[in-house]
């Protein structure tokens, strides 16, 4: 069975995030008044097994080792059977 995967990774809170400090400002000089912007990677590819908890534990193990940075990011996994109508 073929799964798409989607792992969403973002900065945890308290970590300077300098190209969200540029968009929130360069909104505000377009005249938007925006607070709080934040950004996220969101990666997205497809793994082939028959279990799901085994396919993100694998996904969850590739995010530990090169993915994310686990000290400042945060991420949150994702794991569709393709086959399947409503997701999750």
């Amino acid at each position: 069975m073929l799964f798409d995967i989607e792992v969403k990774i973002s900065l945890k809170s308290g970590m300077l995030n300098p190209e969200a400090t540029t968009i929130e400002r360069s909104l505000e000089l377009l005249g938007y008044e925006v607070k709080n912007v934040k950004t996220k990677e969101i990666l997205t590819f497809q793994m082939e097994g028959e279990d799901r908890e085994v396919i993100r534990a694998n996904a969850t193990d590739m995010c530990e080792r090169l993915l994310c940075n686990p000290v400042i990011h945060d991420y949150k996994i994702n794991v569709i059977p393709q086959n399947s109508a409503c997701g999750k």
